[in-house]
C-alpha cells in the first residue's frame, strides 16, 4: 500500500489545522494512501518529520502550515535519495509557495484538489545549509519584518511588511555589497536585495512576474539607495509588476549568486532569518515534485 506522511502545524491559521486534519486524512486514504500524520511542536520538527518520510521511502509528503512550516517540510525533502511527491495546504499570512503554484488558499478547496492534481517539477534554491522556494532578502528592509508583530501580520497580511519596510527606508543606515553572478559584478550601496524564484512574494504576485516556478532561474532585484519618495515609487512599481522598469533598481536573472557585504548582515529566507554575508545560493532546478491543482498544469 502506498504510504503518505502529513505533517500539519497546529499553530497555524489562529490554530485552524485541527479543523481539518479529518478531512486531509480521509482525502488521503480515498486515493490510496495509508496515512501517517505528524504534527509539529518545535522549531525544524517538519524537516525532521519529512527527512524521515524520505529515508522511509513514503511515495508522498502533504504538509499543512504557514510558509515557515512549508519551508521546513521541502528543506527536509531537498537533496534526498529518494524523491517523495509533495504538496501543501496553506494556512499562513502569506502563501507565497502556494499562490506560486496555483493552489487554492482556501484550505477545503486545496484539500479536495489533491484528488486531481498533476505533479509539476520545480525549482528551489539552496544557500549555505538553507533551502528556499520563494524569496531570500537582505538589507535593512528585510530585518525590519522580523519586528513585525504577529497579530498585526494576522490583520494587514503583506501590507504589515510593507509598513515595517517604509519605516526601515528611512534610516540613514548604508550598507555596501558585492554581488557577483553568470553575468559579472555589481557593487555599491543597496538598500535592499531580494532573490525570487517565483512571482509571489510577501503576497504581491506581481513583483517578479517573469518568475516560473521551474525556469532555473534566481532573479535578482538589488534595490538602490533611496528616499522615501524613491521607495514609494518603488512599491507601486512592485504592485503594478513593473519593478524590472524602475531606475533604482538593478535586475539580474541567474543560476548562481555570491553576496559579500562590507560588515556581516543577515538574510530573510521565506520569512524567517536566514544566514549571514557572505554567502553563495544556488539554484537547484527541477528539484522537487510537486503536485498542483489540474488548471496549473503547463
Amino acid at each position: 500500500m502506498k504510504k503518505a506522511m502529513f505533517i500539519l502545524n497546529p499553530s497555524s491559521g489562529k490554530e485552524r489545522a485541527s479543523e481539518y486534519r479529518g478531512q486531509v486524512e480521509e482525502t488521503l486514504a480515498s486515493m490510496g494512501y495509508e496515512v501517517d500524520t505528524r504534527e509539529t511542536e518545535k522549531e525544524k520538527d517538519a524537516t525532521n518529520f519529512a527527512t524521515e518520510a524520505c529515508e522511509k521511502e513514503y511515495d508522498f509528503i502533504v504538509a499543512m502550515g504557514g510558509d515557515g512550516t512549508i519551508n521546513e517540510a521541502v528543506s527536509g525533502i531537498a537533496e534526498q535519495p529518494h524523491e517523495p511527491l509533495f504538496s501543501l495546504i496553506p494556512l499562513g499570512t502569506v502563501n507565497d509557495f502556494a499562490r506560486a503554484l496555483g493552489i487554492s488558499l482556501d484550505p477545503p478547496e486545496a484539500i479536495e484538489a489533491l484528488k486531481t492534481g498533476y505533479e509539476k517539477r520545480v525549482d528551489i534554491a539552496k544557500v549555505g545549509d538553507h533551502y528556499f522556494m520563494n524569496i531570500l532578502a537582505i538589507g535593512d528592509v528585510a530585518e525590519s519584518t522580523y519586528d513585525v508583530d504577529p497579530e498585526k501580520k494576522t490583520k494587514l497580511g503583506a501590507l504589515a511588511y510593507f509598513i515595517e519596510g517604509v519605516k526601515a527606508i528611512s534610516n540613514d543606515t548604508e550598507t555596501f555589497f558585492e554581488v557577483e553572478h553568470d553575468h559579472g559584478i555589481w557593487s555599491g550601496e543597496a538598500k535592499l536585495i531580494l532573490v525570487a524564484l517565483t512571482n509571489s512574494v510577501g503576497g504581491f504576485e506581481k513583483l517578479a512576474p517573469e518568475a516560473l516556478t521551474d525556469d532555473g532561474l534566481l532573479h535578482l532585484y538589488i534595490v538602490k539607495n533611496a528616499a522615501l519618495p524613491g521607495f514609494l515609487r518603488i512599491a507601486t512599481s512592485v504592485i503594478r509588476g513593473k519593478l524590472e522598469e524602475d531606475p533604482a533598481v538593478e535586475v539580474v536573472h541567474t543560476t548562481r549568486i555570491s553576496i559579500k557585504t562590507n560588515e556581516p548582515l543577515s538574510s530573510n529566507i521565506d520569512g524567517d532569518e536566514g544566514c549571514t554575508t557572505p554567502f553563495v545560493i544556488d539554484i537547484l532546478p527541477r528539484h522537487i515534485r510537486a503536485l498542483i491543482p489540474p488548471d496549473k498544469e503547463e
